[in-house]
């Protein structure tokens, strides 16, 4: 089922902007104003585990303020100057209610601050939404997941954006995180609720951004966990990049050629009818320490049979790295077998404290979308945070 983010932004004339939320590209973009905070009170920005909170573990997540130092230079690069709330007035951001950690994030992030909003259902499951703050002929920036309860999620979306047009708000921008099927169909109707442009992370096909009728920017959240595997000080002597199936070679190139790494591809076919799946390696990882590069995982079971293959073909060690952790059962008991060394994810879906286990680190996507936001919002180019 397909999951978004939905970033909804309002700005002037009739015009509504919708952003989709898939992850990033380079280090991130943290300005003089960034550092000189301190961390947001409500977010974990460790790599420890924390301490278990009612013998329920609680899932750190990893923000770029801890990464090396010769990293967090690079974030500077490209950051486009960035005001405080007050000097913004025109620019709003509000929270739903599917991802409220990764919103408070992208908030802290900018040096910006929630909106307050009433979000509340009736007993018959009817959506209740009143924002408590003024949007006329503002840029309303609406972050939304539309993760697992997908369509309840969805729903809310819609709700805000209706609102905030009846609001008289200048542009809306939504974000969303990964496609399905029905993408041209939640694409028309997000229009018609009233958003004027979308921010895409990591779409499952790049092809998703023909189902939408209005602007479209697809961020990549490659860089977000380059930037990690490259804290780690791997040779790229010793690095392969392995694509679990044919269909994300193109997703896997690009990693490679990021990290300096050859790459690998696993080969699945069906020779006949009634027999099993033959999986076949093409390039060599004997000896070496391969990742293995998706859009998003859900089951697990074409990552976990692709690793099975590598060790076989006699890999070091295996990375899993996704944007997208849906963490669908049976991929919890999959991933934790021990098949991986590290299984890294980013926060573009909220994960659940159930879905936790040793191996998984998530990574913060909160500084690309905060840049993101900034750069709509002053008419900036988005590519060339990629550049």
């Amino acid at each position: 089922m397909a999951s978004f983010t939905l970033l909804s932004s309002f700005s002037s004339a009739k015009k509504n902007t919708l952003i989709s939320s898939f992850s990033s590209s380079s280090s991130l973009y943290r300005t003089s104003l960034a550092l000189k905070r301190t961390r947001p009170p409500n977010s974990v920005i460790n790599c420890e585990i924390n301490e278990p909170v009612n013998e329920k573990p609680t899932v750190p997540i990893i923000n770029d303020v801890i990464l090396p130092t010769f990293l967090q230079a690079k974030c500077l690069e490209n950051a486009v100057n960035r005001d405080n709330t007050k000097l913004n007035p025109k620019l709003k951001l509000f929270s739903g209610t599917a991802n409220p950690s990764l919103s408070e994030e992208i908030a802290w992030n900018m040096g910006h601050e929630l909106e307050k909003i009433t979000i509340k259902r009736f007993a018959d499951g009817e959506i209740y939404i009143q924002l408590q703050e003024s949007v006329r002929g503002c840029d309303v920036f609406l972050i939304q997941p539309t993760c697992p309860p997908a369509n309840e999620n969805l729903m809310e979306l819609l709700v805000m954006i209706d609102a905030c047009r009846r609001a008289s708000a200048k542009n809306i921008t939504a974000t969303q995180n990964r496609q399905s099927i029905a993408a041209k169909l939640v694409g028309n109707v997000i229009t018609e609720a009233g958003a004027d442009r979308v921010i895409a992370c990591d779409l499952h096909s790049g092809q998703s951004m023909g189902y939408f009728d209005i602007p479209v920017d697809h961020l990549q959240c490659q860089p977000v966990i380059t930037d990690y595997l490259a804290s780690k000080k791997i040779s790229s002597n010793d690095l392969v990049v392995v694509s679990p199936d044919v269909g994300g070679v193109a997703r896997a190139r690009a990693f490679a050629k990021k990290l300096d790494a050859p790459l690998a591809i696993v080969d699945k076919r069906r020779q006949e009818h009634n027999l099993a799946e033959v999986m076949n390696l093409i390039g060599d990882v004997k000896g070496k320490v391969a990742v293995m590069v998706d859009d998003m995982i859900d089951t697990a079971g074409t990552i976990c049979k692709g690793a099975e293959l590598l060790h076989e073909e006699g890999a070091r060690e295996i990375y899993a790295c996704c944007t997208h952790g849906v963490f669908s059962p049976p991929a919890i008991e999959l991933l934790s077998s021990g098949l991986f060394e590290e299984v890294i994810t980013t926060n573009t879906i909220p994960v659940m404290d159930r879905h936790y286990f040793p191996q998984l680190t998530v990574l913060s996507v909160a500084n690309l979308l905060g840049e993101t936001i900034w750069r709509v919002h002053g008419d900036r180019s988005v590519s060339s945070i990629f550049q």
